[in-house]
């Protein structure tokens, strides 16, 4: 497996389990998905929103262009079922993205202002998709984490659980 080949199946990763999540978050009743549970984004809704925003803030900037945000908690949608149409058009854009890429391109710098502190940075595009699904992993892990604070069943999460990847001799 190449290292495009591994960012595709995190790719294709990503899209089933925010998949699966916003399935078993619709059983979750609005109130419940925006109490603050304490979380860094407070609510499961809280979480949700910023992973997409900083999935399309990461998209925007490996295209070159920016995003204006003031900040990494924004909100882009208060209702839900809208946050998850965008979320699926969103991952069907980073599949896109990756689909048109080569291995070459991966070397390919992405220049961008941080929004955490104001300053200019460079990142070969394999460091950004790096941090990319890592950043996805982390947080849909306190989304999980919420989800079975509030009593819900969500599944398998491992990436050998996603069908079509092991065959279950694993």
């Amino acid at each position: 497996m190449n290292a495009i080949d591994i960012f595709r199946l995190q790719a294709e990763y990503n899209r089933w389990m925010n998949d699966r999540l916003y399935r078993v978050c619709s059983l979750i009743s609005d109130a419940e998905r925006k109490r603050d549970l304490g979380a860094y984004f407070r609510s499961i809704h809280g979480t949700l929103n910023h992973l997409l925003l900083v999935d399309r803030l990461w998209l925007e900037r490996m295209n070159g262009r920016s995003l204006p945000i003031v900040s990494l908690a924004e909100e882009l949608y208060a209702d839900f079922d809208e946050l998850r149409v965008q979320r699926a058009a969103t991952d069907d854009k980073i599949i896109t993205q990756l689909d048109a890429l080569s291995s070459s391109g991966l070397t390919e710098v992405v220049t961008y202002t941080s929004v955490a502190d104001g300053r200019p940075k460079s990142l070969p595009l394999g460091m950004v998709l790096t941090h990319l699904f890592n950043h996805q992993i982390h947080h849909r892990g306190q989304v999980t984490a919420l989800i079975g604070r509030l009593d819900h069943d969500y599944g398998v999460t491992d990436l050998i659980g996603m069908p079509g990847v092991a065959d279950g001799s694993g």
